[in-house]
């Protein structure tokens, strides 16, 4: 099985912790020169020492805030100006929980710009140097709210089903020059936003945390939450060689949690 990425560039957003952190890291163990993404330099100054480089890798940074689309943007378009990505995996926090009947327009606004005019605005960036190079992988950490909405998450689920047909969209368009997109669902994950999640149902029932993830873990086949690993592993097979006739899925990562197919 060919998982070598030696010598390609992956720009990995949202990398200084949780899913793009673990799939930043993946990525570079397969080789990869990894090009972090965040909005705090000082994490990313401490992130890039903690990846490998025993294949001669060459890690980089830049900062750009997802909130700003167009300091993401010009971050970008600087960038790819004197280098090519062949991967991209786009990534940032998903929006704040509640319902969608109460939640404000503004925020449905917030979150579109902030997952799917971002990922755009960088796919559009990055497809010419895949292209020329006949080689692209672009996967978008996004939720298993795509195949079932999840109670509580009314504006991410609706933005999250935007992004995912989006991505479905240009699989077909981009297929026929080398380049794939998929969609990596993650379940629950021991990550920030796992916490936060269990944090706030805790409060909204008035009940431990403990509870909350004993009740979470009981709706999952395999037992336990997920490790950040285990995801980044999934993310790392589809940027590589040996995944390149998969295109336009959505893979969930959730231990089985997922009722649908």
């Amino acid at each position: 099985m060919n998982l070598n990425l030696t010598q390609k560039n992956a720009l990995v957003c949202g990398s200084t912790q949780g899913l793009g952190y673990a799939s930043a890291a993946e990525l570079a163990l397969l080789g990869c020169n990894i090009i972090l993404l965040a909005r705090n330099e000082n994490k990313l100054k401490e992130t890039i020492k903690t990846l490998d480089t025993s294949k001669g890798q060459q890690h980089q940074w830049l900062v750009a805030d997802f909130s700003d689309t167009h300091a993401v943007k010009s971050a970008i378009d600087d960038f790819v100006k004197h280098n090519t990505i062949h991967i991209l995996v786009n990534n940032t926090g998903g929006p704040a929980g509640g319902d969608a009947l109460t939640a404000k327009p503004e925020e449905f606004l917030s979150a579109f710009n902030n997952h799917l005019i971002n990922n755009h605005n960088l796919v559009q960036a990055v497809v010419p140097g895949m292209k020329k190079a006949a080689f692209g992988r672009i996967v978008n950490i996004i939720s298993t709210s795509v195949k079932a909405p999840i109670k509580g998450l009314g504006v991410s689920n609706t933005i999250r089903a935007a992004v995912a047909n989006w991505a479905k969209t240009l699989a077909t368009e981009l297929a026929p020059f080398g380049i794939t997109v998929n969609n990596v669902l993650p379940g629950f994950t021991k990550t920030v936003r796992a916490d936060y999640i269990i944090s706030s149902k805790a409060k909204a029932l008035n009940i431990s945390e403990e509870e909350v993830m004993k009740a979470l873990v009981a709706e999952i086949p395999a037992g336990r939450i997920g490790q950040p690993g285990e995801f980044g592993a999934a993310v790392a097979f589809l940027c590589s060689p040996a995944a390149a006739y998969i295109n336009g899925i959505n893979l969930p990562v959730d231990g089985g949690r997922l009722g649908c197919l």
